[in-house]
């Protein structure tokens, strides 16, 4: 009596607790001993919805795979990525979508159905960030401190709603990390021999491969490139020509000639950590025609030359010998306007628009040259230069040492892997402001951009590795 009353007592305890935590009891009662069987606790309570950004911490080329779990099945939701550049502005995405029947769902195989982009773009959060409504107009992102990344917040919102709307209710979140340097890359300021640059050396004894990097007329010392090329395991010296302090002369002129970089191609080949034959150059913009420029100098011999939808000689008259004074905002004879007044530099580099004794002798070149095109680019002809050295290699015999890379949807500033684009931008903003474009689609220039970069290096790894 007394042990069948304390199983009966045991099995109302247990229908009780089932009222409210949902207790399911399988089995029966044998002999008023023991409950004989299995229990399947469901809980009421849902684990909190989880957002995970793996790894957290990468270098910017790299991808980071984010994915939501424990949501409700086919729920709505909005992914938002947020960060501020270095200059302070707030730069943010956010993509729409819906999770699986497991109340899942993962960037790397699932579509965006809205937002600043669509479709399965894993990395689609951070090559569509655009400046947030109320920032500054005329902004392009561009990495001022390597030694620090961009920290990029990311949120999973209720709905499919945009970041801005109010009120957001926030589900998770997680922090990325995006960096340009590696651990163990070595970032010196060169300021010798009349040379303005940085240099930065990857972690190991080398002696290394080596990059001259240079940018095109917006000047300054873009760095970012070169330190990622460092965190690949190239050397790499970003070089200032034009609009640094440093430099001699005013800001808004090219004030240096042929032996400024001369010197700078010497200064990395008698570097101790550098091996001395395995240098090349690479150039974006007017960079681009630097590079080809440079490299048919006396004492010059590159491994190998990267070009970045630029011009094969200068539109820009050369003044006297070995030194380019020519004010850059003065030479506005090929310049057009669109009907909001944004400038369009694109027939200022036209082959036949660009001054016949600064066109590179192609021909003098002797190593692999790659040339990459934006079918879309508006701040220079990049398909007839292209066309030009092409042409220019096959009649001396030279088509081999020819890669032509060309991308339809992209626009002229092809930068490293999963960069925002910038279609337009602030080329000046004294004495007047004066909005440049650049071209370009977002979701095709992202892919440019992916896919150029791997072939770049790819390119680096045969020429300068072997």
């Amino acid at each position: 009596m007394f042990r069948s009353h304390v199983s009966v007592t045991i099995v109302r305890q247990l229908v009780e607790i089932s009222t409210k935590h949902r207790l399911f009891v399988f089995g029966k009662l044998i002999t008023g001993k023991r409950i004989v069987g299995s229990m399947r606790w469901e809980s009421s309570i849902r684990p909190a919805p989880l957002l995970t950004a793996t790894p957290v911490r990468t270098l910017v080329d790299e991808q980071t795979c984010i994915k939501a779990s424990f949501l409700p099945s086919n729920h709505h939701v909005t992914v938002c990525a947020r960060m501020r550049s270095d200059e302070g502005d707030l730069w943010q995405s956010f993509a729409h979508y819906n999770s699986n029947s497991g109340g899942t769902f993962d960037l790397n195989s699932d579509l965006s159905v809205g937002g600043s982009y669509s479709g399965c773009e894993p990395m689609g959060l951070f090559w569509s960030m655009q400046p947030a409504p109320g920032e500054r107009d005329g902004l392009r992102l561009r990495k001022k401190c390597v030694e620090s990344p961009y920290t990029v917040h990311i949120s999973l919102l209720e709905g499919h709603v945009s970041p801005n709307q109010e009120p957001v209710k926030e589900l998770a979140a997680v922090t990325a990390e995006r960096w340009y340097m590696a651990p163990g890359v070595k970032r010196q300021e060169i300021r010798q021999n009349g040379l303005v640059g940085t240099l930065f050396i990857p972690p190991g004894p080398g002696p290394f491969p080596a990059m001259l990097d240079m940018w095109g007329m917006g000047g300054g010392l873009p760095e970012y490139r070169s330190s990622l090329f460092a965190s690949r395991g190239y050397a790499s010296f970003c070089l200032a020509y034009v609009g640094h302090k440093d430099l001699p002369g005013p800001p808004n002129t090219i004030n240096v000639g042929d032996s400024y970089f001369q010197a700078a191609f010497q200064f990395l080949q008698d570097h101790s950590h550098i091996a001395a034959d395995k240098v090349g150059i690479v150039g974006l913009s007017y960079g681009c025609y630097l590079t080809f420029h440079t490299a048919t100098l006396a004492g010059v011999k590159p491994a190998c030359l990267i070009g970045i939808n630029g011009p094969v000689g200068s539109s820009r008259e050369l003044l006297r010998v070995n030194v380019m004074t020519k004010e850059c905002d003065k030479d506005q004879t090929f310049w057009n306007y669109d009907d909001q007044g944004y400038v369009i530099f694109k027939q200022t580099s036209l082959p036949s628009n660009l001054y016949p004794e600064s066109i590179v002798k192609l021909e003098e070149i002797t190593c692999p040259l790659m040339y990459i095109v934006g079918e879309d680019d508006l701040s220079a002809s990049s398909k007839e230069n292209a066309d030009l050295i092409e042409e220019t290699l096959r009649a001396a015999g030279k088509s081999h040492l020819f890669t032509r890379l060309s991308y339809p949807g992209a626009g002229h500033l092809i930068e490293p892997p999963y960069s925002p684009m910038s279609r337009a931008s602030f080329w000046a903003v004294k004495p007047e402001k004066l909005m440049t474009l650049w071209g370009g689609h977002p979701a095709p220039h992202a892919a440019a951009q992916e896919d150029a970069w791997k072939k770049m290096l790819e390119f680096m790894e045969l020429n300068l590795r072997r």
